[in-house]
């Protein structure tokens, strides 16, 4: 049985948590018609009898009582999470799950990481160890956060270490949601540059995804369904974008289609540790088999469908075109470009009923257009997972170990380094506890050298192999 343990910190991280849960029930719904606590549940959810009054104990066979939610949230200004606990998803939850304050991180990662991390140490390592105690095989952590303000940045990369330091053979996943250039927030470089350090350092795998990207998705699904072209009703079980048939009746935010398409990812990431397959995959698998070189784990992600399917009454379309949509840049939920670029290694991971044979025969036929590494010409890992999401009959995620995400870390470097230079904003985070000059410092040459190992493999694109530097071993 293998089992993953979310961690929802700060705003962004709690509201794409919630679709995650709400959109991972109703997938288990849609299959598990009895209402049996099964295998498949089992892995991000118990099965508590509530009859003895408060946490009874875990039920392993037979019918659902009260399902709870494998997950710690922790978020320090309580609206997210209270809205969470007046919600539908309210008996998902308990207060033995929840971490909050009232006064937020006001936009200032030495807030959230050195003053609340070392206020809620204690709170969150009890949390934590109840919650892995109740855990047959701790496979994998999750974190979903935001990089851009106080409590995701900061009291996000804090979990993070104390994770490492909690359970340090238990792999750590990080979803990261990175703020624009035109982000409103002005101290979000100072936030992002200073987490990155701690992702460079403490995570196994990062997935990167930029709320420009999923701005423009949503902004092409909007034009899609108001130019009327292509059918112009959203269909009512459209789940990627919108929440229409969820439980919720309140009116949608802007932020609620941004965060969906991240929900749906994470969905399509851990379907193979939720249902069967014909060659499911595990999560440590794939930073065992995409992450060569411990720091360079960033990971592009593109989701199919996006724009077809669920979202337009566009006739479905096929399944090499899946394919090729999960290998073009407007399906990407990073702007990158990882055809010009050089891959380490891919992943691609299918819902549905699809067979070996397709995704052999789809890799043999965009393999020429991709460039990969030439120590790892064979580098694909591919899982098949024979639930596909509800309303579509296929999906496909594709994870890209590629040097294109350069870009996004150079263009961070100079927006930090624009501040920086004016030492603008500084004395908000120095008159923290334990917040110096020296952590500016080392955040931007901990970039700077993850920016420099990824030149030096695009400097062998096509060339004879160099290797970038790896772990010492002493012999």
């Amino acid at each position: 049985l293998s089992l993953s343990l979310p961690f929802a910190v700060g705003q962004c991280g709690n509201q794409v948590g919630c679709r995650f849960w709400d959109l991972a029930l109703r997938e288990h719904a849609a299959v598990n018609k009895k209402g049996i606590y099964d295998e498949a549940l089992s892995s991000f959810f118990r099965n508590v009898d509530t009859r003895s009054g408060g946490d009874g104990p875990d039920i392993y066979k037979g019918k659902i009582c009260s399902l709870k939610a494998r997950a710690l949230l922790i978020d320090m200004e309580e609206g997210v999470v209270n809205e969470i606990l007046q919600g539908p998803l309210r008996d998902v939850f308990d207060s033995k799950q929840l971490i909050t304050d009232v006064s937020g991180s006001g936009n200032n990662w030495a807030v959230g990481h050195k003053l609340y991390g070392y206020q809620y140490r204690e709170n969150i390592v009890e949390k934590l160890r109840k919650a892995a105690e109740h855990c047959d095989c701790l496979q994998c952590f999750f974190i979903i956060h935001s990089m851009g303000g106080g409590t995701g940045s900061g009291l996000g990369t804090f979990v993070l270490n104390l994770l490492e330091d909690e359970f340090p053979e238990v792999y750590r996943f990080v979803t990261s949601v990175y703020p624009s250039g035109e982000d409103d927030v002005i101290t979000s470089p100072y936030n992002t540059v200073l987490a990155m350090k701690e992702l460079n350092e403490h995570a196994d795998c990062v997935l990167p995804i930029e709320n420009e990207s999923l701005f423009d998705i949503v902004n092409k699904i909007h034009q899609m369904i108001n130019s009327g072209k292509l059918g112009s009703t959203v269909k009512q079980n459209s789940l990627v974008t919108s929440s229409a048939g969820s439980a919720k009746t309140v009116q949608e935010k802007p932020f609620d289609a941004m965060n969906n398409i991240v929900a749906n990812l994470l969905l399509n990431l851990t379907s193979s540790a939720r249902f069967e397959g014909s060659l499911n995959m595990d999560l440590n698998e794939i930073s065992m088999n995409l992450v060569p070189f411990p720091r360079l784990h960033y990971l592009v992600s593109s989701l199919t469908p996006l724009y077809t399917l669920a979202d337009v009454n566009v006739p479905s379309r096929r399944l090499d075109q899946m394919f090729s949509d999960a290998f073009s840049r407007e399906h990407q939920l990073i702007q990158a470009d990882p055809k010009h670029s050089l891959y380490l290694a891919c992943a691609l991971l299918v819902r549905g009923n699809v067979q070996v044979s397709d995704l052999r025969r789809n890799i043999e036929r965009l393999k020429p257009s991709l460039h990969f590494v030439s120590w790892n010409q064979e580098g694909w890992k591919t899982g098949l997972c024979s639930v596909p999401p509800v309303g579509h009959s296929h999906s496909l995620l594709s994870l890209a170990n590629n040097t294109c995400v350069k870009p996004t870390f150079i263009e961070l470097k100079d927006r930090f380094m624009k501040l920086y230079k004016k030492k603008a904003h500084l004395h908000h985070y120095l008159h923290i506890d334990g917040m110096e000059q020296s952590c500016f410092s080392e955040a931007i040459s901990s970039l700077s050298d993850l920016i420099e190992e990824y030149s030096e493999l695009d400097a062998t694109k096509g060339g004879p192999r160099t290797d970038p530097s790896r772990l010492k071993i002493a012999v």
